[in-house]
């Protein structure tokens, strides 16, 4: 039947089309379910997004042939200046020092979203938009996955297994009634881009203040994405206002190493949380990406432990399908649950004690933390390490697929 797939991966964004693309020369029959129309998602304000990719990010974007048509869109991070704002202490990275050309890169989630979506369309992956999830039902050999589309028609869908990649709002967890752990940050993060009148040097600032962290991501020219963290009684004074009052408040905050500074995007604004599902599988289904994990930008992490997400699953589902195994198994599922629990532990706990600990206005724990951004700048091993995390290379990397097809 042409409704029999070996997977069916809910969620055309930038995780599941990576996924498919992962897996395009595996054998396996795939299938992508997506909720909005190419154009919706051509067209969402979410694509003004700002991603910092770690250099492993781009490592393995390489190995799916999905770096080299963006290459020229993204902008290399060549050092990345991190300060505490009315304190003395700062620490700085630079690709110089590590020997490597970029720290990671800068770019619009729309152009690489765009560029794998395209990718995937070029492959046999069979492309569901305006498809909407209804309904899952696990059996012993399968799983069936109803669907409705747009215009009115119910599609019903089998498989081996199922990928949920469908985001925050995930339906995937929603119907398997997937609880999550929510921690509120009491934050909104304010997102905008700039152009400053000083060439930023593809410098990436992060600058914490006592009311959350501002970070200043080098873009093409002048410009810079912002990502500005703020309580929610704040932010939603300072959307509410004018530009000028905006930008008078952001300079304020970051300071003149750039000049001065003008608006030349939208404002935006996010509430922050932490949110983490209770578990990553159910019977024949496997949860990715922002389904599974949200974490405060603070870092610029999410994407990059979405895309390792990607790549375990991948190895681990083509070494299983290249056995003639079942990839819906609930032992190989468990495995990659396991796995993947450390790189979400460690990288979710570095990101929530770094919004703790520099989110914080008392006075004994301002100065233990200058201290350290003192020390850590001149302990060359201690950097050393900070520099490998940041380019997301102090861990094993995962092969997406088949490396040698890459």
């Amino acid at each position: 039947m042409e409704n029999q797939f070996d997977l069916i991966i809910v969620g055309g964004g930038l995780v599941g089309n990576c996924l498919a693309l992962a897996l395009k020369d595996s054998g396996l029959k795939i299938a992508v379910i997506e909720a909005a129309s190419r154009q919706q998602q051509q067209q969402s304000g979410a694509g003004d997004r700002a991603l910092a990719l770690a250099a492993g990010t781009v490592m393995l974007l390489r190995q799916l042939g999905a770096w080299d048509g963006v290459a020229d869109q993204a902008t290399p991070i060549r050092q990345i200046h991190v300060s505490d704002r009315g304190h003395f202490g700062k620490t700085r990275l630079s690709a110089a020092e590590q020997g490597v050309e970029a720290l990671g890169y800068v770019i619009t989630a729309r152009a690489i979203e765009q560029h794998v979506a395209d990718l995937v369309a070029q492959t046999p992956v069979s492309c569901f938009y305006q498809t909407r999830l209804a309904g899952l039902i696990s059996a012993e050999q399968e799983i069936f996955v109803n669907l409705k589309q747009d215009h009115g028609d119910s599609l019903n869908l089998s498989a081996r297994l199922v990928v949920g990649a469908d985001g925050g709002q995930s339906s995937v967890r929603s119907l398997l009634d997937i609880a999550q752990q929510i921690t509120d940050y009491g934050q909104t993060a304010l997102v905008t881009t700039v152009q400053s009148t000083l060439p930023h040097h593809n410098t990436a600032y992060e600058r914490f203040t006592a009311f959350g962290p501002l970070a200043l991501l080098p873009l093409s020219g002048k410009q810079s994405a912002v990502v500005w963290t703020r309580s929610h009684e704040q932010a939603q004074s300072l959307m509410a206002g004018g530009e000028a009052d905006f930008l008078a408040e952001l300079q304020a905050c970051f300071g003149y190493r750039l000049g001065a500074l003008s608006l030349t995007a939208p404002r935006r604004a996010f509430p922050l949380s932490l949110i983490r599902a209770q578990r990553m599988t159910a019977e024949r289904v496997v949860m990715i990406g922002n389904a599974v994990h949200q974490l405060h930008p603070v870092a610029g992490q999410g994407f990059n432990l979405s895309i390792r997400d990607v790549a375990e699953l991948a190895e681990l589902l083509v070494a299983q399908h290249d056995a003639a195994a079942d990839i819906g198994d609930s032992e190989l599922l468990q495995r990659y649950a396991r796995q993947r629990a450390d790189d979400h532990n460690k990288t979710i706990g570095f990101t929530n004690s770094v919004v703790q600990i520099f989110s914080n206005q008392n006075l004994a724990l301002a100065a233990l933390r200058n201290t350290g951004l003192t020390l850590l700048d001149h302990v060359p091993p201690a950097k050393q390490l900070l520099a490998k995390h940041a380019m997301g290379l102090a861990r094993r990397l995962p092969g997406l697929g088949r490396q040698e097809d890459a």
